[in-house]
């Protein structure tokens, strides 16, 4: 990412925090009890779905408590109404509550929250809800040393001592006792710990990390991304150069600094709203580090030198043993904490892959991946069931000579039993070792895939600290979701669902266990994908079929002159959907992988069609075959929409 996302941030500030404010009545109630008798322990009592709390002994209304993937959810004034605690807001939709030494800071709609410094992960984020700023209980209770404790009826009660400190502290985040710089471990950098700094978001890999103050006079970003090609001070200068101007930015300063520790670059530019940025680039480590720095208050580019001190303190490396450092990261032992609280799923996950917790789907750089699925269990269905359901899709998908069936094995994530099938398979650039792990709870699948190419054999010892790591709460499933969307895998390879497009004129069976990739008939081109091929439906109103012909049968000539794995195999006029047609079939091998291609050309009236089939040698198996010949024999003309 460029500096436009820094840019976009900064937007974001000014649109949120207009949003806060008009949603803030619940900040500003009248002083506490707690100023009249300093004595007595102050406390709120709440509960879920009751719009009345007593706070300090009196019976007062408020916006209704809810829960949310099973934490209950408060209007955050609470802490400002019954203990006098501070709450501000501050840039980037954040939020802090302040009490004595304590200070929580959480984000809208983030999952993640920092309390004294410390980095949290929610259950459920912070929501503005009809105007009123919703948090979690516990955590903000907690956080400023409150105590909970049930009541009666179904209530809780949050108790606390009050302050001895008088007026709470503002700490902000750079008052870690004895903290004056900030850093990563993982990525391997810090830089000093400006004064008034405000922790922004954050990339989940931490790639990317945001700073401002709370004066609102400036922003950085730092950006630490994996280069493989060695750059130079004024390579990085010339693509600093190039971004500002790709992003419309006037460039009023530059300089390369090749003789530096690390060679690094500089610009200064003025964006569209008159903000000057510095922007410095280094390359060390494998990486290209960036520091995006933006004065929000300066009227030249000179006025940036009075933080030349601090952008210069920006240094590749990351001294563990250096107490003054306060660490960003939250990687431990190479593993980072993921998951998705949708399904209450989490797990460690290798620092170094790309992560997709939305899909739940994690990857190595070396090809190796983790991917999560949940899903309806059909009634009855049984572990030993599903497991041979899984290891008859492996015979159904791969040749006899493209996979291997290890074994079953059995295996305990979260306090339930399961299994775990471990097969082979090769789609011809390599043999690949694959763990199926099933877990059965409460009418849901709880399915793991772990692959791991036959190249990169560490990996394979990562299996068994991953499942070990991996928690379920099986309650939230059964909270969030009904009947769920049965696995595609296991959908039988003879069923098929009639698809038709009005505007071209055609209908066709399509198998229920391909994934669509374009399935809108009414627009052009279609495509769907299955284990080991796909297939493509192109519609043009315009040109003919000759022409068509000719155009693909050239390219595929001047191709096989190129390409000594290309091979056309045949070109020949046949009858196809009743009408005359163009086949051409082909066979090649594309990154290890060999595979048959044909494509049939054909046209009616004012269309032309060209269907595409591709299947690979290693899933060309008897059941695949069929399907996609009756796919193909499936398709029809209909009449036109006019």
């Amino acid at each position: 990412m460029g500096k436009g996302h820094a840019r976009m941030k900064r937007n974001g500030v000014l649109k949120w925090g207009s949003a806060l404010l008009a949603g803030s009545i619940v900040f500003s109630a009248a002083m506490p009890a707690w100023a009249d008798n300093a004595a007595e322990k102050l406390s709120f009592r709440v509960k879920a779905g009751s719009t009345s709390a007593l706070l300090n002994g009196k019976d007062e209304k408020i916006a209704k408590p809810y829960l949310d993937h099973g934490t209950l959810m408060v209007p955050l004034g609470l802490f400002k109404r019954a203990f006098g605690s501070q709450i501000r807001l501050e840039g980037e939709n954040v939020v802090k509550v302040m009490y004595g030494p304590h200070t929580v800071s959480m984000t809208i709609g983030s999952h993640t929250a920092w309390v004294d410094g410390r980095k949290i992960k929610l259950d459920a984020a912070p929501a503005m809800v009809s105007g009123t700023l919703m948090a979690p209980l516990r955590l903000v209770a907690e956080g400023i040393g409150a105590e909970l404790a049930p009541g009666s009826t179904g209530t809780l009660v949050v108790s606390l001592a009050p302050s001895d400190t008088g007026e709470p502290e503002d700490p902000g985040i750079d008052t870690d006792q004895g903290k004056t710089k900030i850093g990563n471990s993982y990525y391997q950098w810090s830089m000093n710990y400006p004064s008034g700094l405000l922790l922004g978001d954050s990339e989940q890999d931490e790639s990317i990390v945001s700073f401002g103050d709370a004066e609102n006079t400036y922003y950085v970003e730092v950006h630490a991304n994996d280069q493989d090609v060695k750059l130079g001070a004024d390579e990085l200068l010339e693509m600093l150069v190039s971004d500002a101007k790709d992003a419309g930015e006037l460039v009023v300063d530059r300089e390369s600094f090749p003789q530096a520790k690390v060679p690094y670059a500089r610009i200064i530019s003025k964006d569209g709203d008159g903000t000057f940025w510095e922007n410095r680039s280094y390359y060390a480590n494998g990486r290209v580090y960036e520091v995006y720095f933006a004065d929000l208050k300066a009227t030249n580019y000179k006025d940036l030198k009075r933080y030349a001190g601090f952008l210069d303190s920006f240094s590749i490396g990351y001294n563990g043993y250096d107490k003054t450092v306060k660490d960003l990261s939250t990687v431990q032992n190479g593993m980072r904490r993921e998951g998705n609280d949708d399904y209450g799923v989490s797990l460690d996950v290798p620092a170094g892959w790309s992560v997709d917790n939305a899909n739940m789907y994690y990857e190595s750089k070396k090809g190796s991946y983790l991917k999560l699925d949940v899903s309806s269990s059909p009634k009855g269905e049984s572990l030993e069931q599903w497991s041979e359901d899984l290891k008859t899709w492996v015979k159904e998908a791969f040749v006899q000579d493209a996979y291997q069936i290890v074994g079953t094995t059995p295996i305990e994530i979260s306090g339930e039993k399961g299994l775990v099938n471990e097969v082979r398979y090769n789609y011809g650039d390599g043999w690949m070792t694959e763990y199926e792990v099933m877990v059965l709870h409460n009418g849901y699948r709880y399915y793991a895939e772990y692959a791991v190419p036959e190249a990169n054999k560490e990996d394979l010892n990562k299996f068994k600290d991953l499942m070990k790591s991996m928690e379920i709460d099986f309650g939230v499933v059964s909270d969030t979701f009904g009947k769920m969307e049965e696995d595609a895998f296991l959908i039988s390879k003879t069923k098929a669902t009639t698809k038709q497009s009005k505007a071209f004129g055609y209908k066709i069976n399509i198998p229920q266990y391909w994934t669509a990739i374009q399935d809108k008939f009414e627009r052009s081109p279609v495509e769907y994908q299955f284990v080991g091929g796909r297939f493509r439906i192109a519609a043009e109103k315009s040109g003919s079929l000759d022409a068509t012909a000719s155009q693909l049968k050239a390219y595929y000539a001047e191709a096989a002159k190129y390409q000594k794995d290309l091979k056309v195999e045949k070109t020949e006029n046949i009858t196809f959907a009743g009408v005359p047609a163009v086949l051409i079939t082909v066979h090649q091998v594309k990154d290890g992988i060999p595979y048959s291609a044909r494509q049939i050309l054909l046209q009616k009236d004012d269309v032309v069609y060209t269907i595409s089939a591709s299947l690979n040698d290693a899933n060309a198996t008897e059941l695949q075959k069929a399907a996609l010949e009756q796919t193909l024999n499936s398709f029809a003309f209909t009449e036109k929409a006019k």
